[in-house]
């Protein structure tokens, strides 16, 4: 049974850090592309981060030089890193094991306060 559980949130100040994990058990992410999701109030959920196997990242515009995925495959946990938080970051945080997986941690809340 694969699971995925996110930590690491919480509130923070505008232009504080968080770091957040992902624990993976019940099946490897050092060969799989792993992802991170956020879903703000009345948005849709979208992508933030990726990594593929290989280590190749992509990152949403509005993420780009503030947050950073990461993954250690010893530990079987990917992060994200982010710092300069801002308002507008505000919301739930998934990570994933991208296509062909379909795995989804259960969430966990990141505020921002001005």
């Amino acid at each position: 049974q694969v699971q995925l559980v996110e930590s690491g949130g919480g509130l923070v100040q505008a232009g504080g850090s968080l770091r957040l994990s992902c624990a993976v058990s019940g099946t490897t992410i050092g060969t799989k592309a792993i992802g991170w999701y956020r879903q703000a109030p009345g948005k849709q959920r979208s992508l933030v981060a990726s990594m593929n196997f290989g280590g190749n990242t992509n990152y949403a515009d509005s993420v780009k030089g503030r947050f950073t995925i990461s993954r250690d495959n010893a530990k079987n946990t990917m992060y994200l890193q982010m710092n300069s938080l801002k308002p507008e970051d505000t919301a739930i945080y998934y990570c994933k094991l991208l296509y062909p997986y379909d795995f989804w941690g259960q969430g966990t809340q990141v505020t921002v306060s001005s």
